[in-house]
């Protein structure tokens, strides 16, 4: 709870609007997640029997599903930027117009704007490492959140192999701390 309150008040300092608001508001309900499960915690080592397990538990659920999303929505945030970055670099390396190869056809038109996506897609997260872990264990960690909340049902050994995932991905944060996504 405490890391949580401190990240709260560091990233009310990032200097882009969209991480900051992202942030501190993923911040602020990882804090009430936390005061959530205490109150479970507290119920279960038998400190205090009126606590209504399910209430408490579906709260918890509610502010670590929005914490992550989120989070969620910070990591497309910068996705989105680096994907900008790396085609305003590309456009520069580029500057002969481009041809049409022989065999072209309108089929290919119709897939072409998703394969030109997905490949810039690929480059971003190529030249940004700490930001595909910090997505792809965003998205490992929402699995539990959506299942609990019914929002989206899942089988318990995906939500394990996200958990798993999830938790390689926070360890290598901390064994290589150049793994971790900075906030401007």
């Amino acid at each position: 709870m405490v890391h949580a309150l401190q990240a709260t008040q560091q990233s009310i300092r990032a200097t882009d609007p969209v991480p900051r608001l992202c942030l501190t508001l993923a911040s602020l309900n990882r804090v009430i997640y936390f005061i959530c499960d205490t109150i479970l915690f507290v119920r279960s080592v038998g400190l205090a029997s009126g606590i209504n397990k399910e209430k408490w538990r579906t709260w918890a659920a509610r502010h670590y599903y929005y914490s992550v999303l989120l989070s969620l929505v910070r990591d497309l945030y910068e996705i989105s930027l680096q994907m900008e970055q790396v085609a305003h670099g590309r456009a520069k390396r580029e500057k002969s117009p481009s041809r049409e190869p022989l065999g072209y056809s309108v089929a290919d038109e119709e897939t072409e704007w998703l394969q030109s996506f997905l490949l810039l897609l690929f480059r971003s997260l190529k030249k940004h490492p700490p930001l595909l872990l910090d997505t792809v264990k965003n998205i490992c960690d929402i699995l539990n959140p959506l299942d609990q909340l019914g929002i989206c049902k899942s089988n318990p050994g995906i939500i394990g192999l996200g958990g798993l995932v999830s938790s390689i991905a926070g360890i290598i944060t901390v064994a290589y701390p150049q793994m971790k996504l900075k906030t401007h």
